[in-house]
């Protein structure tokens, strides 16, 4: 995202509890030490700036502190949840269906949209180089079954971010996959077929998995894919150099 971000011309910071440890990547002026433990560190985020939450909007006490802290005139926020957040009402899932809203996580991003404006992104399985899928077949990280799973190229994860900061009106929220539901088995048979990736014998489960629907990504930001097709991008990841 901070790359994609810099390519549009945008000024931009990436933070961390520990920056330099973790962003020895980034330059050092664009570096910011955050902690929301930590509310000393709080004041290192400039004022104006629209803020993109990578990771879990918890405790909620603190953040809802940390935003009281901020200016009326700050930029928007933009909140990365998950689609776990939703309850398995049927096969299909949608920016309607109900919201587990037991989750901490959910709480909070919920709190973030109708008291701030926040969008809510809700992301499908993220995978990319680092992030590779035949790896998680390989390593025993995912069954041969019959469940249903939804995955989303990292690179369209962070333009779909960015793409919604630009356009998308406050206190919207958004499911993100590539669009094409799969179940494992279809996976691991690919996987198998293509690039000899050893896969165990097919078992039952007792979950259905879902299939997310992005028609309102789709058609309020009419998103064009960088990746759109999972095992044209895994051929991309498996015949680059290591």
């Amino acid at each position: 995202m901070y790359q994609q971000a810099i390519d549009r011309g945008w000024l931009v910071f990436a933070t961390s509890r520990q920056p330099h440890i973790h962003l020895s990547h980034i330059p050092p002026n664009h570096r910011l030490r955050f902690d929301l433990a930590q509310s000393e560190t709080w004041t290192n985020i400039p004022k104006e700036a629209h803020l993109v939450w990578c990771f879990p909007a918890i405790p909620l006490d603190q953040v809802k502190d940390f935003f009281l802290t901020r200016a009326k005139q700050s930029g928007r926020i933009l909140v990365m949840g998950s689609t776990s957040a939703y309850q398995p009402e049927s096969l299909t899932v949608s920016e309607v269906t109900s919201l587990k809203m037991d989750l901490p996580r959910v709480q909070a991003e919920e709190y973030l949209r109708a008291n701030y404006g926040a969008i809510i992104i809700r992301l499908a399985g993220l995978y990319g180089p680092g992030r590779n899928v035949c790896d998680w077949i390989r390593k025993g990280k995912v069954k041969n079954t019959k469940k249903w799973v939804n995955l989303l190229h990292v690179e369209d994860a962070a333009a779909i971010c960015l793409n919604t900061l630009e356009k998308a009106p406050d206190g919207s929220t958004y499911l993100a996959s590539d669009g094409h539901p799969r179940t494992w088995n279809e996976i691991c048979l690919v996987a198998a077929t293509r690039w000899q990736v050893p896969i165990p014998a097919l078992t039952l489960s007792q979950l259905s998995g879902k299939q997310v629907s992005i028609r309102k990504l789709q058609t309020e930001l009419q998103y064009i894919f960088r990746f759109p097709d999972l095992f044209q991008a895994l051929d991309l990841i498996e015949n680059s150099p290591v």
